[in-house]
């Protein structure tokens, strides 16, 4: 198993207009076909307006197939819309388990 770290900084005050924008509209797309989220979670502590979201998946094959999915979305494709204008920067990682299983 891999997992997806996705973080977003937004504007200063719009966390919360994302997550409710991501609740109403993003999540059941992305839920439908990324399938494992771990987390959705906001920063207290750091670098502030940060929205992170944990994905996990098989492998980085699975990923790939996924997030193709998604893309093509219509229903992911208006969230992403409605939330472009709040973003100001976003990074991902992807972490692998530091010891076999």
């Amino acid at each position: 198993m891999i997992i997806e770290e996705r973080d977003y900084l937004v504007r200063p005050g719009a966390a919360a207009k994302y997550a409710q924008l991501w609740d109403e509209y993003g999540r059941e797309p992305q839920v439908r076909i990324l399938g494992n989220l771990l987390g959705f979670y906001v920063t207290e502590v750091g670098e502030l307006n940060t929205l992170v979201y944990l994905w996990g998946y098989k492998g980085l094959d699975d990923r790939v197939k996924r997030r193709a999915e998604l893309a093509a979305d219509p229903d992911f494709a208006a969230f992403r819309a409605q939330v472009r204008d709040l973003l100001v920067r976003q990074s991902n990682r992807i972490l692998t388990p530091a010891l076999p299983s």
